[in-house]
């Protein structure tokens, strides 16, 4: 994040333009919108700042730009075309500490101004750090048609209530989720409407008969890694969640788009590596629940394919607390799809089978004699620790020693890495491979060439011929 997005009171405090032309003109629009003091030093004034000196909503102190202007001045704006006056006031202005915008130049601005999409109080503000400024454009008209009018009118009335609301609900909690009911209900429409009555009695009604805080668990697979792979309605629960509980394979990027407040906590689990247990993790999430909070659990990939989704909701209905499940995008799916390697295909592959690379806890072997099958893609799921015994089990049942396989590390994202061999180079392919990966094993993975789209793959025998090949 170049920039740091702050809103600044700038009631009643004073502001320095140095120029006065329609660009400076631009910028003191929004500063007359945020009750500024507004003094101008300039030698030529155009028409329309002109106006705003007649109605005293901007104050002319002088032709020429004096140092001793920069002192009880909050922030400064340099709209000229003389490149060394700008240069002056910013030098000055950071020696002062006083935050400065020299207009169309980058380098010498101590902040920026964005794109505004003005629904007071509700104000949204974007930018591109002044990188993109098309795209800012057309990213603002998708927002300015997203939000109604008069989203305004929302917030002031609760604003208005906000106090009665506290003596109601003394609990953070339940006053949170009371807010979250209101701005769920017809109370928005009535508001944005301008029903204003209609509006305070919906709200005096929830007050009044307010549901019970109750707990609930909702399970929520969070993909393969690649934040735009998350289902919308993975997005909408992540916002609502009082606490998350996160997996070791869940990325960053999706971890950014959970509600800021929300308490997260780590309880991810690598193999070879000391950490928290699964009864301990199920333990947590009924505590939590039992305290009426909105608990989310979020897996990579889908939370039924190999991530114990299963074993947590039935310790959760257990207790009799309340669940949901929201899918996501597995793994095998997800990174197939990226790596251009089709699961299914009538000439290739007449069905795909998902299997771990762990042992179930009876140690109940794999069925080998149908995972040999060579009419069947094979996906494995944390394939690493076994795959010697992989290999030596599935040519010992009569898959090909020269069966096709890919193993993709890092899926979805922009690290992505896939690396074509044979079944019999499996161990020796997965030392140059980085977790997490997935191993696909069968005649699809001849595709990759064809439809690969995301990122390039690597043949293993580059890899052995050209020993530079390393950091793949």
């Amino acid at each position: 994040m170049d920039y740091l997005p702050i809103f600044l009171d700038l009631k009643n405090k004073n502001i320095l333009i140095v120029g006065a032309g329609n660009i400076a003109f631009n910028k003191i629009k929004l500063l007359v919108r945020a009750h500024a003091i507004i003094n101008i030093i300039a030698k030529d004034i155009c028409s329309e700042i002109k106006y705003l000196l007649n109605q005293k909503k901007a104050f002319w102190l002088d032709q020429e730009f004096k140092t001793s202007y920069l002192r009880n001045v909050y922030l400064v704006i340099a709209a000229t075309n003389d490149t060394k006056l700008n240069k002056k006031i910013f030098k000055k202005c950071s020696e002062f500490k006083i935050l400065v915008n020299v207009v169309d130049d980058k380098s010498k601005c101590s902040f920026i101004f964005p794109s505004i999409v003005d629904r007071s109080p509700i104000v949204v503000a974007i930018s591109s750090g002044g990188t993109a400024p098309v795209l800012l454009r057309l990213l603002r008209e998708k927002i300015e048609g997203i939000l109604p009018i008069r989203l305004g009118n929302v917030a002031k009335i609760a604003e208005k209530w906000r106090e009665t609301v506290k003596k109601y609900f003394f609990n953070l909690l339940e006053r949170r989720r009371f807010w979250e009911n209101l701005f769920n209900s017809i109370f928005v429409q009535y508001a944005i409407n301008g029903k204003k009555e209609k509006a305070v009695s919906h709200l005096k009604k929830m007050i009044k008969n307010p549901n019970k805080l109750i707990g609930e668990i909702i399970l929520v697979g969070a993909g393969p890694g690649n934040s735009d792979l998350l289902t919308l309605r993975a997005l909408q629960v992540m916002q609502e969640a009082d606490v998350v509980l996160y997996d070791n394979l869940v990325s960053q990027d999706v971890l950014n788009l959970i509600r800021r407040d929300a308490k997260c906590i780590y309880v991810g689990k690598r193999a070879g590596l000391k950490s928290i247990t699964q009864e301990k993790i199920i333990k947590l999430l009924i505590f939590l629940a039992k305290q009426g909070k909105r608990v989310v659990r979020l897996k990579g990939g889908d939370s039924f394919i190999f991530g114990r989704g299963g074993e947590e909701l039935e310790a959760a209905k257990n207790e009799n607390i309340n669940i949901q499940v929201v899918p996501g995008i597995t793994a095998g799916i997800g990174v197939s799809a990226y790596s251009g390697i089709p699961l299914t295909h009538r000439y290739y592959s007449q069905g795909v089978i998902f299997i771990t690379g762990c042992k179930r806890v009876d140690n109940i072997a794999n069925n080998w004699s149908i995972l040999s099958d060579d009419s069947y893609t094979l996906v494995v799921y944390m394939a690493s620790l076994k795959a010697s015994e992989i290999s030596k089990q599935l040519i010992l049942h009569g898959r090909l020693k020269s069966t096709p396989i890919a193993i993709v590390s890092q899926g979805t994202t922009l690290n992505q890495n896939v690396i074509i061999g044979r079944l019999d180079e499996i161990h020796k392919i997965f030392k140059f491979s980085i977790s997490p990966s997935l191993l696909i094993i069968g005649k699809v993975v001849l595709l990759h060439k064809k439809l690969e789209w995301f990122k390039s793959a690597i043949n293993f025998n580059n890899i052995k011929n050209n020993s530079s090949i390393i950091n793949i």
